[in-house]
This record gives C-alpha cells, structure tokens and sequence, in this order.
C-alpha cells in the first residue's frame, strides 16, 4: 500500500514536471522497463485530461452566466416587440455584449456535446458476462451434475449466479478471463467441453485493463500439456481476420470477424473494435488470427450495435503474465510468432484448441 502510494506521488510529480532532471531521466527509464508503471502513468494522464475538460465546462457556464446578466432581456424583448426596425439600434448598442455571449454559447456547445457524447458513448457498453437465471436452458442445464471418478469434481448443488469464458495460459491450471466476470464471486469453477468441472481460485486480478488470472485447485485436474497457441506481442491490424471461441450457452461457440478499428468505445486505447457477434457468456474468450495467435480478449459490446465488440490488446495478456512468477507457470503461453497451428485450417484450428477454453461458472 505504501509502495501504491508513494509510486502516485511519483507520477503526479512527473506528469506535473517537478522532478529534477536525474529524477526524470530515472523515472522514463523505469517506465520503459516497467509495463505497470507506463499504463498507470497514461492512465493518470487520460484522469487529469478528462478533468480539464469538466473544470472548461464549469468555466464556461460561469462566463455565460456573467455576460448574461450584463444583458437585460426583458428591455431588449420590449423594445424589439414594436417594430423590426428597432432590432437594428438594439443591435448597435448590445453588439460586444451579444457577440461575446453567442461565441461563448457555440464554444460550450461544443464542448458540452463532445462531453455528454462520451458519456453516451460509454453508457452502450455491454460486458459479456451473463447472468445464467436469465438464460433459457430448455434442454441442458448450464451447470451439469457430476459423476463421481478420477479426473471430474462435484460442484455445488445449486446454479451458478454468473457466467464467462477464459482459457489456459499454462498448462498447469493457470487461467485468464476478464476481471468483471469473476470479481464479486464467493466461489468459482472452469468446466471444459467434455463436461469436467475443477474448482478455481482468484490469482490475478487487473481490475483496470479488466483482466484476471485464476488458477486451478482441485486436485483431480489433471495436466494440460502443451498450448498450442501463442500470444502475439502487437496488436492484429484494421481488416485483419480474427476468431473467438467462447460458451454464450452450454456449448463452445465460433465467431469469426475482422478487426474494425484500432481503438475500442470512447477511443479506448486498451482494447480495439471488431466486427464478430458476441453474446452475454463471450466474456474473456480468446481472440485469435489465422494463425492460432492469440491477438485480444473479448470484453464487451455495443448496445446499440450489431457485430460491433471489443477486445483487450495481447500487450495487457501479456502485462498479467508478467506478474506472476515464471516458475509458477508450467509449459506457460508463448511470445513466439510461430505455433503448431499456423497453417492449419480454421476447423482443425478450433479442434485443437476448443479443449484448452473453459466455461467459467460463478457463485456468490
């Protein structure tokens, strides 16, 4: 905690340049070399830029409300009343008063539209995780009855409250989903496409770039072996081909898409817009190119939208990975451009991936 604080009280000093020149230089360095501390530092940037933009909008109607009050609009709404002549002499004597209002009144027109537009904007995102009470289940239930036997745990009698998907970051259990799918959990389970169920803890929790790692705890699961996917360090570019596999219902499902715009709602540099259809459940789904490399992870969608959703960048995957220790992740998901899926076809693709994606069940 005081680590947190003092590493604020740093930024604040950079971002506000009272940092000597050796503190700077020092301090660029650690954000070159640190992930965390640039985000954080970016992210305190966007925090004072949207509080400018609020302290220019309190300004204005300040202003607007001064040069009113200069102006008496009951005389001027007497005297133009009688005859349009008289708009003229009204005009020649008001002129400064009235032009300095109408400039003040388009300026903070502008501002209060591009203001409230973002909020608007922000209100249409949808997160995907889903609420399964409210899932029509007519012929499997969400969370299915365990037998007994070696490889399968029983989960708890009653439903989960919420659900996701996430997928295997190492082969030893470690898997990564979105922080709003699993943050108010008291329990959680994964359950593979074969119907296996494991109980999992919270490891890792980025509530920022919404990312989370969970790891495995039961002791019947068993040992994945190797991913056969990777994570690409930059992010897939506008018109490139993409794919997701996630469980908006009881089975995994296929999206196909492309990348649509390099940002995400609001300009949201973290994540990009894709034209995939998503539903409540792709939440913290892979997305991958067509060569098996993971390329983002699914967090939501427009509302008002059809086809529009948005992923976390692979930079912010890999910022997760980064903090956790590497002798805790066994066979863990890979940085290299190549995989054993390039150069297979989208179906063989998913089959050799499908079984390393995992519904994630939510209990409180």
């Amino acid at each position: 905690m005081n680590n947190d604080i003092l590493l604020e009280a740093l930024i604040e000093d950079y971002v506000n340049g009272k940092l000597n020149a050796a503190e700077q230089l020092a301090f660029e360095e650690l954000r070159r070399n640190n992930p965390q501390v640039d985000h954080r530092v970016v992210t305190h940037n966007v925090f004072l830029e949207r509080l400018h933009q609020y302290k220019t909008v309190l300004d204005l109607r300040i202003k607007m409300d001064e040069v009113h009050q200069e102006i008496d609009v009951e005389a001027i709404s007497a005297q133009v009343r009688p005859h349009p002549s008289r708009i003229v002499r009204i005009w020649r004597n008001n002129r400064s008063a009235i032009t300095v209002a109408a400039s003040f009144l388009i300026l903070a027109s502008a501002v209060l539209l591009s203001y409230y537009s973002q909020t608007r904007q922000e209100g249409n995102l949808q997160l995907l995780d889903r609420k399964v009470s409210q899932l029509n289940q007519s012929q499997n239930h969400i969370i299915r009855v365990m037998n007994s036997g070696a490889g399968k745990s029983s989960t708890p009698a009653t439903p989960a409250k919420f659900g996701g998907t996430g997928f295997a970051v190492s082969a030893n259990g470690y898997i990564l989903t979105n922080y709003h799918v699993i943050k108010d959990a008291d329990s959680l389970y994964i359950q593979n496409n074969k119907g296996d169920s494991y109980k999992v803890k919270k490891y890792y929790m980025d509530p920022i770039n919404d990312i989370a790692i969970l790891k495995v705890t039961d002791p019947s699961f068993l040992n994945l072996g190797a991913l056969p996917y990777g994570v690409k360090k930059q992010s897939a570019e506008i018109g490139e081909e993409v794919y997701t596999l996630g469980y908006p219902k009881d089975d995994v499902v296929l999206g196909n898409g492309y990348v649509s715009s390099k940002t995400g709602i609001n300009g949201d540099s973290v994540a990009y817009q894709i034209a995939v259809a998503v539903s409540p459940g792709n939440s913290g789904g892979p997305l991958l190119d067509n060569g098996g490399n993971i390329v983002g992870v699914i967090n939501g969608k427009e509302m008002k939208a059809d086809g529009a959703a948005f992923a976390v960048k692979p930079r912010y995957i890999i910022e997760a990975l980064n903090a956790i220790p590497k002798d805790s992740l066994n066979k863990r998901l890979s940085y290299k451009k190549r995989n054993t899926l390039l150069g297979m076809k989208r179906d063989k693709q998913v089959a050799h991936i499908q079984d390393f994606v995992f519904m994630i069940k939510v209990y409180n």
